[in-house]
């Protein structure tokens, strides 16, 4: 069983010729409101190509509208939604630009996000069959104290890296590191996090090779160039992405996260869960939105 522990949040998405600079406006002929949030994102992609009843999410939203649309999708996308909280707080709402060439900036105001506590994973029956997502978008206290918890029970926990927070301690990611048994970052957070450690550098892979040292297994996505596993015993590998043309890249990450889970789920060889999270990744770059072309357990295959 696969449980999400993590944000859900409404997007609000306009298109742009090009992302604004600090000071700088820019005008886009309209909006639109899609779902995200990286946990309800993992938490879609999981259960999309998932068996039934499979995959589920602990989460808080608002009362309010948003909120009571956001449960609605989870259900029409077969997550098991009912550790779904709600709380006095607004639904968390994510503020999107995606340019011409597919790439995006967010702002994420957090809203009933941060009122995510661990107790309402504790119904949840843990066991040496549960994989456990995390992200960064939640308390990162919450969500070690769960990852803890699941490890404790003999399940294993995937923590996605995203967003790197700037003011994160050395101490907390070591902490975090110790909870993970796969820590899923992009470039940008592989660097950020091995030069948090004490590696400063300026490529990946580098800094892939030295988080798995911490003695998780680490996966780095690279977009177009796919997806780097650096292996606690000194191995590495490697899936490569198909060629697309991306129309929009936001949830790519969150698809990636969320199939390998499924993979781990299924028990499958992790090298194959790899070049299939990364086909998945890719073909959820064909549409806009999160979560619009996160692929099906059929057309995956």
């Amino acid at each position: 069983m696969i449980l999400v522990f993590g944000s859900i949040n409404i997007d609000l998405v306009a298109r742009v010729v090009s992302i604004p600079r600090p000071g700088e406006t820019v005008l886009s002929p309209r909006y639109e409101t899609l779902f995200g949030g990286k946990g309800a994102n993992q938490a879609v992609a999981a259960a999309r190509v998932s068996l039934p009843h499979r995959a589920a999410i602990v989460a808080c939203i608002g009362d309010d509208a948003f909120g009571q649309s956001a449960r609605d999708n989870l259900a029409r996308n077969g997550v098991v939604d009912n550790l779904v909280t709600s709380v006095a707080e607004p639904t968390g709402c994510a503020f999107i630009t995606v340019d011409e060439r597919g790439e995006n900036a967010i702002t994420v105001g957090s809203g009933a996000n941060a009122s995510i506590r661990e107790a309402a994973a504790q119904s949840f029956q843990v066991d040496a069959a549960t994989v456990a997502v995390f992200q960064m978008e939640v308390p990162f206290l919450a969500s070690l104290n769960v990852a803890r918890y699941v490890r404790a029970a003999g399940g294993r926990v995937i923590w996605n890296f995203a967003p790197a927070l700037p003011a994160f301690a050395a101490r907390d990611l070591s902490d975090l590191l110790g909870a993970t048994d796969i820590f899923v970052v992009n470039e940008h957070e592989a660097i950020a996090a091995a030069t948090l450690l004490g590696c400063k550098t300026d490529d990946f892979r580098k800094a892939g090779s030295h988080l798995s040292g911490s003695g998780c297994l680490c996966v780095v996505t690279a977009g177009a160039q796919g997806a780097f596993a650096f292996h606690p015993e000194g191995q590495s590998e490697r899936a490569e992405a198909e060629p697309i043309r991306p129309v929009d890249t936001t949830g790519a990450g969150d698809t990636f996260v969320g199939v390998l889970a499924n993979g781990l789920d299924e028990a499958m060889p992790f090298t194959s869960a790899l070049k299939r999270a990364v086909r998945a990744a890719s073909l959820a770059c064909l549409a806009h939105g999160a979560q619009a072309d996160m692929p099906t357990r059929e057309r995956l295959g």
